[in-house]
Formats: structure tokens, sequence, C-alpha cells
């Protein structure tokens, strides 16, 4: 799932690489070649006055000539410590890495769409008559606590779906006419939208007691990361043996109730709803002729139809269509209690002589009673849903608790039941699991095409050395700025690995080219960092600059990819520093052991590093 979402994001960045790298063997020589051919005739004109844009080209030029000198001079008092300065930068790199275990991990942030989603259970069986006038009085409560002047339109929803289809494709968990879907639009300036739901939660449980509040996801994006669940997490209890099921999840329920970070937590099938239970006087039955199955069957066509037991069909002559009949007492007919026991209930004949047909009340006795609303299958078995959420706290961690409770409760269910976990945690798991070894063999990957390219297995490590702080500096950023770990996150660290690392090939690239002609090799690492730090530093700032927009989430929907703009402006910025500074120190001191060990024919001997 992560990785089709961002297949476009990847596509562009290949496509542009490719598009660039043609550019820069081609058209950028030829546009070089006619921007300086002019140079030498110009050369004689030095002595005029610059223009304006001249003058600030100028200026910048020696302020950062002024920084280069700076950065040279510290980069050569730390080549002289070369073995205590690297050292401490890696184990420093090495230890933020614990940093990561500290950010939590959500799947994809949660985007701000301006959208409320919130259902309202009344208890089972509450007439649809009854309804309209209690979401009356929710509505008024809605419009009190977010703010009349921050309200768009509010939409209600009363009542179950009109067709069975509907509840094949739908997941707002509405069962029937005491179930209100209430969905509220905010205008373009509103508040945060999480803060008016906390606020909502609260409030309506306390001045609503005796119903159930709980908020779905509102927005597209939400809605497809759930994968048509209520929420983002499920915990399903299948088995056979639903009483002894239901006593399980009720207890996990209000345990994970508990739970910090555990918000509308619900479960989803209901047991109350008010019904009769119509109990066969066998003796009757036995006396008037009658057996179970007269019964059931005509309860079961006056009040559902005849269609599902005895199918009739009706072809019309005029035109050949086929017409499905079916036979049903007029609901309107049984208006009361009186009316549904006034029904006949007709015997077959016996002996070719008809029977004459009983009331329903003279066989049965009637009693109240109450019957599961909705049943679930899952693979075929009947399931038990518990429904969680989050608020205030990562998914991951708020998971990691409820695990700890589902780990009890499966030692207390019945035998053949068992306890699955599905919705956005299942694919979060995966999809972390999927772009961290992705990660790993990226960097693998880039270090195998070094070797091939440097014909050097120790000049391809120096270079991928610069990634620890890389990964160091995206869970600086993450940290600092509270952003938990997610899948945008995991891809602006890919992203991050190929940036850094062909920052880190001009430098080693200029020092092996200083080191073939002679060169000592801590002098090759110094003139490679001062020669490289312009390059270095234009190519990161490209990548920073074009990321901060990203990374404070400008536009709709931009929390969507603010991880991403933050752990690539992180991790450069920490890369930036190391390819600079810890990259020569490596190469300094990894070549001058070489050298001091192997003294190749031609090599100039060993000179102290110029300050």
């Amino acid at each position: 799932m992560a990785g089709k979402l961002f297949m476009p994001l990847a596509q562009a960045v290949v496509f542009a690489m490719t598009a660039s790298y043609i550019l820069s063997r081609t058209l950028v020589p030829t546009l070089v070649m006619y921007l300086m051919r002019h140079q030498a005739r110009h050369a004689g004109q030095a002595q005029r006055k610059p223009g304006r844009l001249r003058r600030i080209h100028l200026a910048f030029d020696a302020w950062f000539e002024r920084f280069r000198h700076g950065y040279s001079v510290v980069l050569a008092a730390l080549l002289q410590r070369k073995a205590l300065f690297g050292s401490g930068f890696l184990a420093f790199a090495l230890l933020s890495s614990s940093l990561y275990a500290a950010l939590g991990r959500d799947f994809f942030p949660t985007v701000d769409a301006g959208q409320i989603r919130l259902h309202v259970r009344a208890p089972a069986g509450t007439s649809l008559d009854e309804m309209p006038p209690f979401v009356d009085k929710i509505e008024r409560r809605i419009r009190e606590v977010v703010g009349a002047d921050e309200i768009a339109s509010i939409v209600d929803i009363v009542g179950g779906p009109y067709t069975p289809y509907n509840t094949v494709y739908n997941n707002n968990g509405t069962i029937d006419s005491s179930d209100v879907e209430i969905m509220v639009a905010l205008k373009p300036d509103h508040q945060p939208t999480q803060g008016h739901i906390r606020a909502l939660r609260e409030t309506l449980a306390r001045d609503f007691p005796g119903n159930e509040f709980y908020f779905q996801s509102a927005d597209m994006v939400s809605q497809t990361l759930n994968f048509g669940l209520s929420a983002p997490i499920d915990i399903q209890i299948q088995g056979t043996k639903t009483a002894e099921n239901l006593a399980v999840a009720a207890t996990l329920l209000n345990q994970i109730r508990q739970v910090p970070g555990a918000v509308d937590t619900v479960l989803y099938q209901r047991f109350n709803r008010r019904a009769l239970q119509l109990d066969m006087d066998r003796s009757r039955l036995a006396q008037t002729g009658l057996v179970a199955r007269d019964v059931a069957q005509n309860v079961m066509v006056s009040l559902s139809s005849s269609f599902q037991t005895s199918p009739t069909y009706w072809m019309n002559p005029a035109n050949g269509s086929v017409y499905n009949v079916a036979v049903q007492v007029p609901p309107y007919d049984i208006d009361s209690l009186g009316a549904m026991l006034s029904l006949p209930v007709n015997a077959p004949s016996s002996n070719g002589q008809p029977r004459e047909p009983q009331l329903l009340g003279n066989v049965v006795s009637v009693k109240s009673a109450s019957q599961q609303a909705n049943v679930s299958h899952y693979n075929i078995a009947p399931v038990i849903d518990l429904y969680a959420s989050v608020d205030g706290r990562d998914l991951a961690s708020t998971y990691a608790d409820i695990e700890k409770l589902i780990v009890k409760a499966r030692e207390k269910l019945p035998r053949g039941s068992e306890i699955t976990v599905r919705g956005q945690i299942e694919t979060l798991h995966t999809a972390f699991s999927s772009l961290i070894w992705g990660l790993a063999l990226a960097i693998v990957l880039v270090y195998l095409l070094l070797v091939v390219n440097f014909q050097s297995w120790l000049d391809a490590l120096i270079i991928v050395s610069s990634l620890p702080a890389a990964l160091a500096g995206i869970a600086w950023m993450l940290y600092l700025t509270g952003t938990p770990l997610s899948v945008p996150a995991l891809t602006g660290a890919i992203m991050t690995v190929g940036v850094a690392t062909a920052n880190s090939i001009l430098v080693v690239s200029f020092a092996r080219q200083r080191l073939s002609e002679g060169v000592p090799a801590l002098t090759a690492a110094l003139e490679a960092g001062s020669t490289r730090l312009r390059p270095v530093l234009m190519t990161a700032l490209a990548m920073i600059i074009g990321m901060i927009p990203m990374a404070i989430g400008l536009g709709e929907g931009g929390e969507q990819n603010a991880p991403l703009g933050r752990a690539v402006i992180g991790g450069l910025l920490a890369a930036t520093l190391s390819t600079l500074v810890f990259v020569p120190l490596v190469f300094a001191g990894v070549h001058h052991r070489l050298s001091a060990r192997v003294r190749l024919p031609g090599a100039a001997p060993v000179e102290p590093v110029p300050a």
C-alpha cells in the first residue's frame, strides 16, 4: 500500500534525475562554452566600474572566501586530532539513533480536512419517530461547543440503510433506526478540528448518558488507509461460542478504554436489541393438528414475505418480462402486539379436508427478550469486532499497550476461538518492515555501485561513512518537531541517502585525484574539503530550501507530506556537516595509515598539515 502511494514520487525523482544527467553532459557544457567565449575580450575592461548585480556578486564572493578560509583553518585543526574528533562524531551519530525509539510510529500523519464525522447510537430498537428530536438536541449542543461561526454545514442521516446493499458497501456502523451519522463541515478559517473533536467527545458523553458516541475518519485519505473499517485498530474475536467470546470482548473493551491514547473504543456488534420471543405451546399444537413448521412459516411469510422461502415469478405475456411476486401482510396492519397475535396460522389439509386456521395467540406465548442486532462473519465463522481509534499519541505505541491486553485475553478464550488484529495497524507493521529493508537495501546498492565506480572497497566505505550522521539528523529533526516516524519520513530518509552520498563523492573523488598526484593524504583531504565546499553547500541548500514549504505543511493536506520534508532537511543538515568534516577526517586517517604501512613507488613523503 505504501509503495503504491509513493510510486509517483519515485517515478518523478527517477525521471528528473535522468533528464538532469543528460542535460549536464550535453546542454550545460555547450552553454558554458558560449558564456565563456568573451571572457578574454572583457578581461581588459576590469577597471570599469561594475554594475549593481556585479557588486552584489563580488561582495558575496568575498564573504564566501572568508568563510572558506575559516572552514579550512577549522578543518586543518581537526585533521591534527582526527582520531579523537572522528570517534566522538561517530559515537554521537550512533547514540542519536536511539532517538528513534522515542519518536513513536504512525502509518501516515493525520490530515485536518475541516470535517467531523460523528456516529451516534441510541438504545437499540429506538423507533425512527423518536430519533429526530433527539438528534436536534445533539446538533444544538454541537453548535454550542464548536461555535456556530465556525460551522459551514451539518448533515444528519437518521436511521438504517434502506437496502441491504448499503450495509455491504459502507463502514459507518449503521445498523437500524437507532443509528445516526452526523457530518459537520467547518469553515476554511476554523480552529484545529482535533480540538473540536476532543471537546465534543467529553461533552456529548456527559450530556447524553445512555447513548454511544464515537468519531470516525472524515477525510478520504484516512478512510482509504483504514481499508473500509471504522477505526485504525480492529480487534476481531472469531469463534462459534458467541456468548463466551462476548464476555471476553466486554472485559477487553473496558481495559482498552484505560489505555492512554485509545479513544472511541466501541463494540461494533450490538446484543441488546429489544425483541418479542414467541414460545410455541406444543400441547395446543397437537390439539389443533399443527406442527412447529406451520407456525414458523406462517409468521415468517406474514412479517417478512415469502420471497426468501417460496420465490414465485410471473411473466408478463405482453413483453415477456419476469417479475418477482412476494406475499406479505401490510406492515401498517400490524401496529400492535394484539394485531400480531391475531395473525392466522394455516395448517395443511388432512385427508383432503381443509383445516380451520388458528390465531397465532392461541398457540404461542409472548415474552420480552433481547437479541443480537447484527451478525458479522469473517471466513464464514462469526466474529465480534472491537474498534479503537488513537488521539494524542502515536498509533504504534498505543497498540503496543493494547497488544499486552490482547495477550492476556487470549488465555481466557474458549477452545476454538482466536483473536486477530486487523486494520491500519496491520498495514503499518508491513509497510515499516518493507521500507526499513528498502532503506538498508538502498545503502547496500549505493555502496556496491560506488565500489564498481571507484574500484575500491575502502573508498566506497569512506563515502558512505556520512550516512550515520544523516540518519542521526533525521532522528533529531523529527524529535525536535514532535513528528512521529511514518511512511513519508522513511521515504525522506531514502531520498537523503542519495543526496548525502552524492556530496561525499565530490569530496572523496577530488581527494583521490590529489592523492594520485603525489600529495599526502592529510593535505589531499584538506584541499578536497576546501575546494568542494561551494558545490556541496549549493547542492544541500538547494534541496533544503526546496523542502521548507513541505516541511512547514503549507497548502491543503500539507500535513501528509510534512514528515518527508522534515526528514530530508534534518538528514541533509547533518549529512552536509559530516561530508565537510567527518569524511575528510576518515579519508585522511585511512590513507595516511595505508601510506605509512606500504610506501608506494614515487609517493611523496608524509608532510604536516598546513595551518
